[in-house]
């Protein structure tokens, strides 16, 4: 089996693929903080649930925007599983040109999303990207990674907002029933979703227009959820889709050996 492990700023999402097909995901939180052991422990908890034992674990793909959280990660694929990981590398012919300024700049689980989506539509796409930060990546008709636009994030931007405005509440997001509110909660919810649905909307429009194609769009991420259905433009939610890359960075890698 091949294990996935896509490390985020907010969340670490496993998957675990048997063949073509991810029989097993798990979402679990970032922290620094925490050992080797201490994640080994963890993830033998969740195995142990699904009844899996780490030996059927033959493989493992690992994708990262925490630099100090991958040494701990590889360490403990070395440790557990006698494994080496296949790290993102920039320098990784994965068949995908990245044409931005500073490809190295893109990161890893950006370029997982991308490589997933166009395996997906096999044609250009967008892909949002609702983590820590609000993403959208512009993929060619060829496969190639045109460039990505970055936002500040929902919870990032609604967190920001309580701390600094004393009088007001903090919310639990949800789908507004209404634009104009009638009392703070209400108020609050509209103004954040409805206002990060413009903003993806507006988004969208532009880089359709620059990409020059009605190109497909799917979300990704753990608020996807929430916005995807306030618009019409979002087509697909996959909210596993850099494990679904990681998998096909695997692939990839296997073929060239």
């Amino acid at each position: 089996m091949l294990l996935c492990i896509d490390i985020g700023n907010t969340n670490i999402k496993l998957g675990l693929f048997h063949g073509e097909d991810m029989k097993n995901h798990w979402r679990i939180s970032t922290d620094q903080s925490k050992l080797p052991d201490e994640y080994a422990v963890l993830m033998t908890q969740l195995f142990e649930i699904e009844k899996i034992n780490f030996k059927g674990v033959t493989a493992v793909a690992i994708s990262s925007v925490v630099p100090p959280l991958t040494l701990i990660f590889v360490e403990l694929c070395q440790r557990y599983f006698n494994l080496t990981p296949l790290m993102y590398e920039p320098n990784m012919n994965i068949g995908m040109r990245i044409n931005t300024d500073y490809p190295t700049e893109v990161g890893p689980d950006l370029v997982m999303n991308a490589l997933a989506a166009f395996q997906i539509y096999q044609s250009s796409v967008i892909i949002v990207g609702f983590g820590t930060a609000t993403s959208f990546v512009a993929i060619s008709e060829f496969g190639d990674l045109e460039g990505v636009a970055i936002a500040p994030g929902i919870l990032t931007s609604a967190n920001s907002l309580f701390r600094s405005a004393s009088a007001l509440p903090q919310v639990a997001l949800s789908h507004p029933k209404v634009a104009i509110g009638k009392n703070t909660m209400d108020s609050m919810r509209s103004g954040i979703v409805f206002g990060f649905v413009g903003l993806v909307e507006k988004l969208i429009r532009k880089m359709k227009e620059e990409m020059g194609s009605d190109a497909h769009v799917i979300a990704t991420g753990g608020l996807a959820s929430l916005i995807a259905p306030e618009t019409n433009l979002i087509e697909r939610v996959e909210p596993n889709l850099a494990l679904i890359g990681l998998k096909r960075l695997y692939e990839i890698n296997q073929r060239r050996k």
